[in-house]
């Protein structure tokens, strides 16, 4: 048996890798590069359907490590049930900061500024003129303070917010300020003008943005979901926007992808991107740096980076 890695990138566009394993590339194809049980290392395809990056996972018996190139793992978590104990999933930290928080403000500004406004205007040829709201002087809330979080207010720093708080699953200090539990939610909402969800998706933020979260949130703020679309409560949200109480922009959604004929499309007060917060140009470059830096960590048998649980394993 070989010690096989596969690759959702070809290898030989890959300047740096270990020499040791047979590379093998696999981005999804109907037919396997090679016999799926001779796989110690898996790389998951990047941005396919969802249980694509499963299928070959119930045949990889001698699998030591999954490595996704998303920030989020629940992709990929449900076939997880299929390996033996020991098996360490690693997700793409480091990677989609940049691009995230780029998009992050883009949708930020574009929707307090009223770009959709103007692109739409343009169309008609009318000059859209008048006041909007801006940026400074906004207080900004951050739901999930992960490297993507802090990325997201790395970027906001220039723009001389009145306050930014953060909220994680657990309490801790950084080098911005203090992160607070998600316990304080229900009194932070109330504040704030720009509500971020950055969070991973589990049990415990599924629809965390319920219809309760919305109701808290202050008349005129705007919810931006970066994180997963069932982070929201798709028609908690939908009763909200109509009132036109708040405003969302949304790089997720719940369903996705969105129905044509789905009614958030129609929302007022509602922007949305096509889950287009990673895949730039800033992928590739990163996502190949990860790669090298953690296949040769894992050639010379060093600690993996960002390991996010070990089959078999108890979870806290």
């Amino acid at each position: 048996m070989t010690a096989d890695v596969w690759l959702p990138i070809p290898p030989d566009e890959i300047e740096g890798l270990p020499e040791g394993p047979a590379y093998r590339y696999w981005n999804g194809a109907e037919d396997f590069p090679a016999d799926p049980a001779d796989c110690a290392f898996y790389v998951v395809p990047y941005m396919k359907p969802a249980g694509l990056g499963q299928r070959p996972l119930p045949r990889m018996t001698h699998l030591e490590v999954v490595q996704t190139l998303s920030a989020g793992t629940d992709h990929v978590e449900p076939g997880l049930k299929h390996l033996r104990p020991g098996v360490r999933l690693c997700n793409a930290r480091g990677v989609h900061e940049a691009s995230t928080g780029e998009l992050t403000l883009t949708l930020i500004l574009a929707s307090l500024r009223g770009v959709p406004d103007f692109v739409r205007a343009q169309d008609r040829g009318e000059w859209l003129g008048g006041f909007r709201p801006a940026l400074a002087d906004k207080n900004v809330l951050i739901v999930g303070y992960g490297s993507i979080g802090a990325a997201i207010e790395d970027r906001l720093a220039p723009f001389e917010l009145a306050r930014v708080a953060r909220v994680a699953r657990s309490e801790r200090t950084t080098a911005r300020g203090e992160v607070l539990p998600l316990t304080e939610l229900p009194a932070l909402l109330p504040e704030a003008d720009v509500v971020i969800l950055s969070t991973p998706l589990t049990d415990a933020t599924r629809h965390l943005a319920d219809a309760d979260f919305l109701a808290r949130m202050k008349d005129g703020a705007l919810l931006v979901n970066v994180a997963r679309g069932p982070v929201v409560d798709t028609k908690a949200l939908l009763a909200e926007l109509e009132t036109g109480r708040i405003t969302a922009a949304l790089d997720v959604t719940d369903p996705e992808p969105l129905p044509r004929e789905h009614p958030l499309w129609r929302a007022p007060g509602v922007l949305i991107s096509p889950h287009v917060g990673g895949p730039t140009s800033a992928f590739l470059p990163r996502a190949k740096r990860l790669l090298v830096d953690q296949l040769s960590r894992y050639v010379n048998r060093e600690p993996l980076r960002n390991v996010i649980l070990t089959t078999g394993a108890t979870q806290v």
